[in-house]
């Protein structure tokens, strides 16, 4: 986010910018590349939250007239004050709106509808673990499905691999390292029985950004 861009020292604190290794860079703030596409902020009517980690809030306040949609699970603990949010991120008192448990189902997941675009386009659905109200964010695409897994995985890699060194971060980092696995497994079973009708993507694979391509320890991940 911009304010974060401003001053990321009072906004996010150097131990976690040295941990983390955060760069930061005006141009490539979610509001600047929206307005590359044509946009206003004040277009923005909804966001749509995997979870509330300071790597993927720090936008928010770009948008401040902006539903921000998240699980119910995700907002209690961030109104507990657990130690991974940043209370600096929600300074400006976004309006959130929360998403329960529900019954109806998406490739035998649990899905949750957002009232966003006709009705039945986008859903949350959860995968928890890496927090305690994580999600993917599911959104159709035509005739098929995209799937924003969020940090459900952190790289592609970990949905055919146990033994990759990333998967050791992946579960320091996890409120429920358990639960963390359970959900990937889940998106092992919809990348090998539902490739033709669902894309998965992820936050922090760069090989899966568009028209992007890397050699990650001999396997080669092409978009």
């Amino acid at each position: 986010g911009l304010l974060d861009v401003a001053d990321p020292v009072g906004r996010i604190g150097q131990p976690l910018i040295d941990i983390a290794g955060f760069q930061f860079d005006e141009q490539e703030t979610v509001i600047r590349n929206i307005e590359r596409l044509g946009f206003r902020a004040e277009e923005v009517a909804d966001v749509v939250l995997t979870h509330a980690d300071p790597d993927h809030t720090g936008g928010l306040a770009d948008f401040p007239d902006a539903a921000v949609h998240l699980s119910l699970e995700e907002h209690t603990q961030l109104q507990k004050g657990h130690w991974r949010y940043l209370a600096g991120h929600f300074a400006h008192k976004p309006h959130w709106r929360t998403h329960a448990p529900a019954a109806d189902r998406w490739f035998g997941l649990e899905a949750r509808w957002l009232p966003i675009g006709s009705g039945g386009d986008v859903a949350l659905i959860p995968l928890f673990g890496h927090t305690l109200g994580h999600c993917g964010v599911a959104v159709r695409d035509g005739e098929r499905w995209l799937l924003h897994v969020g940090d459900a995985y952190y790289l592609r890699v970990e949905l055919t691999r146990d033994d990759h060194p990333v998967s050791t971060l992946a579960a320091q980092r996890a409120d429920d390292d358990t639960l963390r696995r359970t959900s990937l497994n889940q998106l092992r079973r919809l990348a090998r029985e539902h490739s033709t009708e669902i894309q998965l993507y992820g936050y922090h694979d760069v090989t899966e950004f568009p028209n992007q391509a890397a050699e990650t320890d001999g396997i080669r991940w092409d978009r």
